[in-house]
């Protein structure tokens, strides 16, 4: 069973920059995508960003395209998430999560996920 394990989340100024990090072990990257997820208490889910581990295609969230980037480093198993120029409404708790033979494109809108890491936590003040 794949296990998720998030780091890299903090507290930052509106203008910075942070990465997060997504280990992931416990199962084959063929046929899956793999996603960043945020939620705020009182919200909806929202996905940020998706890739199928495959062949790196990539999909984002239109609050987040030209400041986030999704990305993976196949030898450490893990998936990054870089985020520039983060705003106050970024803040949110920030999840990893992957499908099995999952559509990146349409969880991005509708993030149902099978499997979680128990997220990292980022603040953005202004």
């Amino acid at each position: 069973q794949p296990q998720l394990k998030e780091s890299g989340g903090g507290s930052v100024q509106a203008g910075g920059s942070l990465t997060l990090s997504c280990a992931a072990s416990g199962y084959s990257a063929r046929n899956t995508c793999v996603a960043w997820i945020r939620q705020t208490p009182g919200k909806e889910r929202e996905g940020v960003a998706t890739i199928y581990q495959d062949f790196g295609r990539t999909y984002y969230a239109d609050s987040v395209k030209e400041r986030f980037t999704i990305s993976q480093d196949n030898a450490k198993n893990t998936v990054y998430l870089q985020m520039n120029s983060l705003k106050p409404e970024d803040s949110a708790m920030y999840y990893c999560a992957l499908e099995y033979g999952g559509n990146c494109r349409s969880k991005l809108a509708n993030p149902d996920f099978s499997y979680w890491g128990q997220g990292t936590q980022v603040t953005v003040s202004s």
